[in-house]
């Protein structure tokens, strides 16, 4: 120890305690201790009822106490420090001149200067102490021996390698220290971000679900409703019976919006799929809907063909089904058709779901009558999306005059029907 408390040979920093040094600490402490009861003890035994001998002893008593005065004042090279370093390095002088068999408690003080001084004045007074060494062992020796001048220097070279090995190990350990703890905020601070897209991704995609759920959905009945309550008007008083005709078929288009908006407040599955009968009886009601109402509407046919070895997936059935609202709402308002069909046909590996009209059609890759209503044209995108989420294609057939023919084609493997949503 270098006449500090254990806790001082602890650098202050983030690391916490430095145990090698501690352990070097607490080692100090008791070889400082040991040599100066042994030194003691050596002049009592060779040099009783000496004149100096008091002097000797209250020197002795003095450099402990002082020795354990260095916890109070810290490990810091503060003013008060370096004076009590001072003053304990002149006391062992001083002890060193009257007995030099107390040279050897330079060993635990060149700690205490390495561990409180700045390098060169470290150096500086190990050499200091080293020099008493050898002069109290010259004035102990009977001649002169070469080895009392070289292994003072030589224990003082071993112990300042020593303690600079040490301390450049506790900085390289703070150093690894603090690049682990960097490393490991940066790691935190990425899975937040990570943790943070993946939130907003969610979100968007969520949104981009509900915006496609209602287009298919609440708005296409709303804009049903819209044209029936028109005819209604203009009819109402020239055919009362149409008009009552109109607003009754709006009336049920309202309770179904009215059910599908329930729906999305429970699990946003479709009614017709939550009311029972699979996707067929579900597209069968579409049909009959979309038929019943009247006037201006195209008249919808559906059929089903083969037979599916297995039901198909909750995901396959509720976005056929909103692939058949949203394709028939475009029939109803842009092609102009009197008649339109449902085709599902179920394959060993997949299923293909058709809806054709025998409207005035268009050119594929050219808006077209999208144009017209550009608040509008949410509905192929969606049903892209839609079949995009299932691994599926979707092609659309048409040409000026001939009609139109849309075509969405799921795959049932089941790796097709795990692909994770894309919001684009």
């Amino acid at each position: 120890m270098d006449g500090s408390d254990p806790r001082d040979a602890e650098r202050d920093g983030p690391t916490g305690p430095d145990p090698d040094a501690r352990w070097l600490a607490l080692l100090m402490h008791a070889a400082f201790f040991l040599l100066l009861g042994a030194s003691l003890a050596r002049f009592l035994m060779r040099h009783p009822g000496e004149a100096r001998t008091p002097w000797i002893i209250a020197l002795s008593v003095a450099l402990a106490v002082l020795y354990l005065l260095g916890p109070v004042l810290g490990s810091r090279p503060t003013p008060r420090r370096l004076t009590w370093l001072g003053v304990l390095v002149l006391v062992w002088m001083v002890l060193v001149v009257l007995a030099p068999s107390f040279a050897w408690c330079a060993v635990p003080l060149f700690y205490t200067g390495l561990r409180i001084l700045p390098p060169r004045a470290a150096l500086a007074l190990v050499a200091l102490l080293t020099g008493f060494v050898v002069a109290a062992q010259l004035r102990l020796a009977t001649g002169f021996d070469p080895n009392l001048v070289l292994a003072p220097p030589a224990v003082a070279a071993v112990a300042t390698a020593v303690f600079v090995h040490m301390q450049r190990q506790a900085v390289r350990q703070r150093e690894l220290a603090a690049r682990r703890r960097e490393l490991i905020d940066d790691l935190l601070r990425t899975r937040r971000e990570l943790a943070a897209t993946e939130r907003r991704a969610g979100t968007l995609a969520e949104r981009q679900r509900l915006s496609m759920e209602i287009h298919d959905t609440l708005a296409q009945g709303l804009s049903s409703q819209q044209m029936l309550l028109q005819a209604a008007d203009r009819t109402w008083t020239t055919d009362p019976d149409a008009a009552r005709r109109h607003v009754r078929t709006a009336t049920g288009i309202a309770e179904r919006n009215l059910a599908e908006a329930r729906r999305f407040v429970h699990d946003l599955a479709p009614a017709d799929l939550a009311e029972g009968g699979g996707l067929e009886a579900a597209l069968h009601a579409l049909a009959a809907r979309e038929t019943a109402q009247g006037q201006g509407t195209p008249t919808v046919r559906c059929h089903v063909e083969g037979t599916p070895h297995a039901p198909l997936p909750d995901r396959v059935q509720s976005a056929l089904l909103r692939i058949a609202q949203g394709a028939l709402a475009n029939v109803r308002e842009h092609s102009g058709a009197t008649g339109a069909g449902l085709t599902l046909t179920h394959l060993d590996d997949r299923v293909v779901l058709d809806v054709g009209d025998n409207g005035r059609g268009f050119t594929v890759g050219q808006a077209g009558p999208r144009d017209e209503h550009a608040v509008r044209g949410h509905g192929l995108p969606a049903m892209r999306a839609r079949v995009h989420q299932l691994g599926g294609t979707l092609r659309i057939e048409s040409a000026p005059g001939e009609g139109t023919v849309l075509s969405a084609e799921i795959p049932l493997a089941p790796t097709a029907l795990t692909t994770p949503e894309d919001p684009t």
